[in-house]
């Protein structure tokens, strides 16, 4: 459909749509630059979002210098970037007009929500999948996107657009605390104090985790943590894990030996997540896990995440603003990419206004 559904500038003090819009789109690798782009048409049960902000997550940094994640790879011109907030500014035709002008929260999938794994909830195992910014669908480092209806969560005023944006990776830390089953009085091992180690130690403590242990071997990154909720820190080059006895563990680190350890770490009965991604096999102590009868299992994106992440940034149990290091614009996209080599670097992001 076309953009009928934006009043005229004049007459309301809507913004008026136009026809083309600037994308930063990746060509090869390590191959980045801005284009003119159409603005994307809306189809009737979506909602076309105006982008105020965007977060750099790991999965970009990977395609830009690689041009590849496992199966998924880069072989056309490709717009990154998937955790996104924004203002809607046109409706499809099935869409509620007066959704014009909210300010939203993107969930950046599209599953068919009529095979098995969606009718039984999963629609994050969707295999028909269509996810923002993995190939070949382009992402959000761009001024305009659509989404359906649906998968555009209004935020309250109370949080900030890069707030919002960063609603996605809290999203992976929420899922990752359901999947290892948190709950008030849980003792948590987290492997990584990266940005996601960082957003999953605070989403375990809004869940109730009374001790949070994070490991990693960078003293600034622990010192870090401690900010944001671990109540306790290790330097995994010095100090063992094997005792722990947490009730889960939960990988935000990727590395083999971070993997291999934390297992051991985890009391009987309990659960091992596993969310970084690292090498493709690794050899797992297969005894500790039988005989302790532990709950090993991935995280692969989120179902259900965005209203909770809403409200734990809302209410003040979540600070998404305070891992902010960097901002950039369209222009430097490639700048942006590359800011996980600064010091002191936590979570870059996209503004492409």
């Amino acid at each position: 459909m076309t953009h009928s559904s934006i009043d005229d500038t004049n007459s309301t003090g809507v913004q008026e749509v136009p026809s083309t819009m600037r994308a930063s789109v990746l060509s090869g690798r390590q191959r980045i630059g801005v284009e003119q782009r159409p603005v994307p048409a809306v189809a009737a049960d979506e909602v076309l979002v105006k982008v105020a902000a965007v977060g750099v997550c790991g999965s970009d940094v990977h395609y830009y210098r690689e041009g590849r994640i496992g199966d998924f790879v880069v072989d056309a011109p490709l717009i990154l970037g998937h955790e996104a907030s924004g203002r809607i500014v046109a409706v499809g035709a099935d869409v509620d007009g007066g959704r014009v002008g909210e300010r939203v929260a993107i969930e950046p999938q599209r599953p068919c929500r009529v095979c098995s794994q969606c009718k039984a909830g999963r629609y994050n195992l969707c295999p028909e999948m269509r996810f923002y910014a993995t190939p070949p669908i382009d992402g959000a480092f761009c001024e305009y996107v659509t989404i359906q209806a649906d998968f555009a969560h209004r935020v309250p005023d109370s949080v900030s657009d890069e707030s919002a944006a960063l609603l996605e990776p809290l999203s992976v830390g929420i899922w990752a605390c359901r999947k290892a089953r948190v709950v008030p009085g849980s003792r948590v091992l987290i492997a990584g104090a990266g940005p996601i180690g960082v957003i999953t130690t605070q989403a375990a403590r809004a869940f109730g985790a009374v001790e949070v242990i994070v490991s990693d071997p960078v003293a600034e990154r622990r010192g870090l943590v401690e900010k944001f909720g671990a109540t306790r820190t290790l330097d995994p080059l010095t100090e063992s894990v094997a005792d722990l006895g947490v009730d889960a563990f939960i990988d935000a680190s990727g590395a083999t030996p971070a993997v291999v350890s934390g297992i051991s770490a985890v009391r009987g009965g309990g659960v091992v997540v596993l969310v970084g991604m690292g090498a493709d096999t690794i050899a797992l102590p297969i005894p500790v896990i039988q005989n302790r009868e532990l709950v090993v299992t991935g995280v692969f994106r989120y179902t259900d995440t965005w209203p909770t992440a809403a409200g734990l940034v809302a209410s003040g149990q979540v600070n998404l603003d305070g891992l902010i290091t960097g901002r950039f614009g369209l222009d430097d996209v490639d700048k942006a990419l590359d800011a996980d080599g600064t010091p002191g670097s936590l979570k870059t992001m996209v503004v492409p206004a």
